[in-house]
């Protein structure tokens, strides 16, 4: 990813977090980088970690499918380079009240900024009807149990609430067949309430030609999609823009080695395309 945007003068991490991929970026050679995230606690998180770049960095906390809004506040007219991260953080993973993990105890959030307007995921469990929140589970989970984990979800609601996250995971666990070793069970129903909640595909579609129409020419573009949803979005978008050219016409996948030290990279796909021209 690194060597893939280094030398450029200014790149737009759109996906900033905690601040790892922004920190590599302007010490393999960047020389600015305009950080973006709609979590403000990830904002924080980056600005303490990448204090020592002064001017090198700015930070701003929005939703990448305001992207040229941000640069334009800059008075910006064109970078050399976009990145998006998608999916959930590690950050968000590992703090229970977000509510993103089938794995700990939370309340059903799963905002990726908190104090977001839209639904929360308690409220899209407990107030859609069945068969809408069937077809979430089955479009952004692929998962094939769907409509018997809405049916059980309807059920457990009609009785109460279903607030936190262990209510959610055990009720999704005890709806399919059992398995034994695996993925956890509820693992596909909370990548699709997270992605419904968030309108992730949505602000993929809208984010990406905006993202074009910032670089210069030579200017590159870098997804890192990590489920086949967004990596289809990324695919079909490069494939019918004629202002891009692929850089690799497969996507690049991570190691053996790397899946071994960073399990949760291990569905990563990487899309690059570079900026041949300027639009007609």
């Amino acid at each position: 990813m690194v060597e893939l945007l280094s030398g450029k003068a200014v790149v737009i991490d759109t996906t900033v977090g905690a601040g790892g991929h922004t920190e590599a970026l302007l010490e393999g050679g960047v020389q600015e980088v305009i950080g973006i995230d709609r979590d403000r606690a990830a904002i924080g998180e980056a600005a303490s970690r990448l204090a020592r770049f002064g001017q090198r960095i700015r930070l701003f906390c929005s939703p990448f499918s305001l992207l040229s809004e941000v640069v334009n506040s800059e008075g910006l007219r064109a970078v050399g380079g976009v990145l998006f991260d998608l999916g959930v953080s590690s950050m968000q993973l590992e703090e229970p009240d977000r509510g993103f993990s089938y794995r700990s105890a939370g309340q059903l959030d799963m905002r990726m900024g908190p104090g977001d307007e839209g639904v929360t995921a308690a409220q899209v469990v407990n107030t859609y009807p069945e068969n809408d929140l069937a077809r979430v589970i089955f479009e952004f989970g692929g998962e094939r149990f769907s409509r018997r984990i809405a049916a059980a979800i309807a059920r457990a609601r009609s009785r109460a609430p279903i607030v936190t996250t262990e209510e959610l995971a055990a009720i999704v666990a005890a709806a399919v067949p059992k398995r034994r070793g695996g993925p956890h069970p509820a693992r596909r129903t909370f990548q699709a309430v997270r992605i419904e909640v968030n309108r992730e595909l949505e602000e993929l579609a809208a984010s990406l030609p905006q993202a074009v129409s910032l670089l210069e020419p030579g200017g590159r573009l870098v997804v890192i999609s990590y489920h086949s949803l967004e990596d289809r979005v990324v695919k079909r978008f490069l494939a019918g823009n004629e202002l891009m050219r692929l850089l690799n016409r497969k996507p690049v996948e991570p190691s053996p080695g790397e899946r071994a030290t960073n399990p949760r990279a291990r569905s990563a796909k990487l899309r690059a395309a570079e900026r041949v021209r300027e639009a007609a």
